[in-house]
């Protein structure tokens, strides 16, 4: 074996059984077909691996893998690392990881040093980190890794540099700019109980920005500082900053005032405040309000069938939770109206949502009729309501034809279904066509 041939196969999957095969092998009692395998396939091995250590064979799993670990490839490593921690063998495990760490390997660098701090040896994490604190991902990890170590003032020191260091330099995403050096001296600086330091440097971080969480929203929420917490809320007149406020007042049983927070954002039409207040209001046993809430949202989606239908999808469980579900085919029926006819996506929705009703019958039955049940989409819709049924053999008829089409997803499910009925051979023998093909 070679390092660089089983990474190239490993990223590819070119050659390799997929882990979910390997997985549907071992549960059906395939297991002597993944043994055999395990001396050449990565993804047997690591399975026939995991089926050892699960009957208490940590050794004998540890022998499976060797062959793949002494080529020096990184991912057998730390999977044996784990196995060694595992096994409450941290030494050899350390000393397993080192070398990678020496070949300037930035993931075993991360894995040596939470390993290392899991065992008490947060000074050697330290010590492995600070040469490369200028990487925004090692500046993360060090100050993971020395929570509690008391070296606190210390790691404030190295990200105050980096801080006044990268300022001028331009934006580089591998290195620690201004913001994320802010935000990591700002978790420093609370959990040294310095809270006052810690707001004032989220106040200068680009990171409370609209898109994702706001790291500032949630400082504040954290420490029950209502009041700057709602102005912050009105200063920003953001999305995320809201929420975090109104989950903060639900969270305190105060649901009317968390509503009252969200609601004047929902009047801009925009669905995102939509959605968060039917989410608020469901989650307190407001389901109806939430539906009438998210109902208007997907009609007024007419651009994107994607945005719309998650939301719709929402609006759908809702009403099929509350026994409602001809009031949510009959949405499905109004999107097929307003798009001139029953598309396969929309009728996607349709079955599933007969089928999840126990209706599957039904839910068949109109799929087949649809001009595009045949082609590969369709065929692999109707198959998954045909195993929804218990009609397996059905299920592969369906697939056999199309197999080889598409994405490729089914024949994902061809194989599981192969497998499933004991035919495992010809399972492999459609995975080995597709790495043919491929």
């Amino acid at each position: 074996m070679d390092a660089d041939e089983l990474a190239q196969q490993f990223r590819t999957g070119d050659g390799l059984i997929p882990p979910r095969l390997v997985s549907l092998m071992i549960d059906h009692g395939h297991v002597e077909k993944v043994r055999r395998q395990a001396g050449e396939d990565w993804n047997c091995a690591k399975g026939w691996a995991r089926m050892l250590i699960e009957q208490g064979q940590r050794d004998a799993a540890l022998q499976v893998l060797a062959p793949f670990v002494d080529t020096g490839w990184w991912i057998a490593a730390s999977t044996a690392v784990d196995i060694l921690e595992g096994g409450a063998r941290p030494e050899e495990a350390i000393a397993l990881i080192r070398p990678y760490t020496e070949a300037a390997n930035f993931f075993a660098m991360f894995h040596l040093a939470r390993l290392l701090a899991r065992n008490d040896r947060s000074d050697e994490a330290f010590e492995l980190l600070r040469p490369h604190i200028e990487r925004v991902d090692v500046a993360s990890v060090l100050v993971e890794v020395t929570a509690g170590l008391g070296r606190d003032e210390e790691v404030a020191a190295l990200l105050q540099a980096r801080i006044d260091a990268a300022r001028d330099r331009p934006h580089c995403m591998r290195y620690v700019e201004p913001s994320n050096a802010v935000h990591l001296l700002a978790v420093v600086r609370e959990r040294q109980g310095r809270v006052d330091d810690a707001v004032a440097l989220m106040r200068t971080s680009e990171l409370t920005s609209n898109y994702g969480p706001d790291e500032l929203a949630d400082l504040l929420a954290r420490h029950g500082r209502q009041d700057e917490l709602r102005a912050y809320a009105a200063e920003k007149g953001s999305l995320t900053a809201a929420e975090c406020l109104a989950q903060f007042l639900e969270e305190r049983g105060e649901v009317e005032a968390a509503i009252e927070v969200l609601r004047p954002l929902v009047r801009s039409g925009s669905p995102g405040p939509a959605e968060a207040l039917a989410n608020l209001l469901a989650r307190n046993g407001r389901v109806d309000e939430a539906i009438e809430m998210l109902r208007p949202v997907p009609y007024s989606i007419t651009d994107d069938y994607e945005h719309r239908d998650y939301f719709a999808e929402r609006l759908y469980t809702w009403l099929a939770d509350q026994g409602r579900v001809e009031e949510a085919l009959a949405i499905i029926d109004d999107f097929a109206v307003q798009e001139g006819g029953m598309s396969l996506h929309l009728l996607r929705q349709r079955v599933r949502l007969l089928s999840d009703s126990g209706r599957t019958d039904q839910a068949i039955t109109e799929l087949r009729v649809h001009p595009e049940s045949g082609c590969w989409d369709g065929a692999e819709l109707l198959a998954d309501l045909l195993v929804r049924a218990g009609r397996l053999e059905d299920a592969i008829e369906v697939l056999q034809p199309v197999s080889g089409d598409g994405d490729g997803s089914n024949q994902n499910l061809l194989e599981e279904l192969l497998i499933r009925q004991g035919r495992v051979e010809e399972a492999v023998a459609v995975l080995r066509t597709r790495w043919r093909q491929a």
